[in-house]
């Protein structure tokens, strides 16, 4: 996986090894996500937590490694701010 993002001020590109990805999201404190599920509405809001989110990516590692190449976020901004992430 890529993780591209291009400002006025800086280039940033990291290579991220798939695997590597769950075990970031294991490194991720449960405040972080218990913020996220604040902005989630009411009946999905329990479906935001490490352990979910971690089930995930485990299910899915042999379509994301099937899929390598695929851009699943493209965003480019008015100021000109660029981000890219491509398995």
């Amino acid at each position: 996986m890529r993780v591209i993002v291009r400002s006025k001020d800086a280039n940033f590109r990291m290579p991220v090894p798939i695997g590597l990805a769950s075990v970031v999201v294991k490194l991720i404190p449960k405040a972080v996500f218990d913020k996220m599920g604040e902005d989630v509405p009411k009946p999905y809001d329990s479906l935001v937590s490490k352990d979910i989110i971690c089930m995930i990516f485990e299910e899915c590692m042999d379509v994301l490694k099937e899929n390598k190449g695929l851009e699943i976020i493209h965003v480019e901004a008015v100021d000109g701010t660029f981000v890219s992430i491509t398995l």
